[in-house]
């Protein structure tokens, strides 16, 4: 090709100093011989986003991929779901197969970014590469990347003031792990909730768990032995495992417990009873995730912080008064 190492080095690092005739035969050169070219020189992004779930056993997840994706249609993208399974493909491997993919952009309808303990390399990773990127729920600090969240602090503080209004008064609460941010704020709310309505916080009424229907089923047996009457969940499948709970120790929902979930995910009208819920706005927030996203790909928006979206208390069938004394 008749060029020195030292061209053929600046025209893969997109330095300075080249002929354009030089460097498109440079990357010729590398087409011909089966080499791959640098990322930065492969021409403009596919027309492809990724949408990256944490798992798809709970409801809401397949939820907001279903509203994120209809909207990336809309705008003339397709989503690439990632979706993790234990075991399976993880977060930062997915990354990395979404950049050799050329994608024009990322969304995360939850993950490690909400885990003050997990790995976070691969979200600096897309912020080196300039990569749009958009987080649906509350984020650790540090990464600087627009964020769209449900407002945790009202979710327990509607959820604890209904409860509280039924005449409750030996309330038990079950979040996720230590490390969880949403469920951290929910923890600081429900400590200001219970203030609030004149009672005192008391640790053995708060129970951490993994987000499963079998982790609430363990975290609200320990509550029940505890002689709570009602439980606030920080998902609708930990609510219906405290319901199991309940009825494994022959107790009746609502007329002994009350229960309330959180998300109003698919199915719990239809539950039984009916799940008493704090809805997020999910249309909302997803086409609010893509709007961001949208703006970051056209150079329009660069950062808006973290929009709080206001939940929506749903009561249905199980909550009730507290039985009488």
């Amino acid at each position: 090709m008749g060029v020195s190492e030292a061209t053929v080095s600046r025209v893969l690092n997109g330095k300075p100093g080249v002929s354009e005739a030089t460097r498109q035969s440079v990357l010729t050169a590398l087409d011909v011989l089966g080499y791959e070219r640098p990322t930065q020189l492969r021409g403009e992004r596919a027309r492809l986003v990724g949408l990256v779930l944490p798992e798809l056993q709970n409801p809401i997840f397949p939820a907001f991929a279903e509203v994120i994706g209809g909207a990336l249609a809309q705008q003339g993208l397709t989503p690439v779901l990632c979706t993790q399974t234990k075991g399976g493909v993880s977060e930062a491997d997915y990354v990395e197969l979404l950049l050799q993919q050329q994608v024009s952009g990322v969304v995360f309808a939850g993950g490690l970014f909400a885990q003050a303990d997990a790995p976070h390399d691969h979200y600096y990773r897309l912020a080196e590469r300039n990569i749009p990127v958009v987080l649906v729920n509350a984020s650790i600090e540090g990464l600087d990347f627009p964020c769209v969240a449900c407002d945790d602090a009202v979710a327990i503080e509607q959820a604890w003031r209904h409860l509280a209004s039924l005449g409750h008064e030996r309330i038990g609460l079950i979040l996720g792990p230590e490390d969880h941010v949403p469920s951290r704020r929910k923890l600081e709310a429900a400590r200001v909730a219970a203030a609030a309505a004149g009672m005192a916080w008391d640790d053995a009424f708060f129970e951490r768990s993994v987000f499963s229907l079998e982790g609430g089923q363990a975290a609200a047996t320990r509550l029940l032995g505890r002689g709570v009457t009602g439980i606030v969940c920080g998902s609708d499948p930990l609510a219906l495992g405290a319901i199991r709970a309940a009825r494994r120790r022959g107790l009746s929902v609502p007329a002994d417990v009350s229960v309330v979930g959180f998300d109003d995910s698919a199915f719990m009208t239809v539950t039984e009873p009916p799940l008493s819920t704090v809805r997020q706005p999910i249309e909302a927030m997803g086409r609010a995730a893509v709007d961001l996203l949208i703006a970051q790909i056209q150079g329009t928006q660069h950062h808006l912080g973290e929009l709080l979206f206001e939940p929506e208390l749903v009561v249905r069938g199980s909550t009730a008064p507290p039985p009488a004394r």
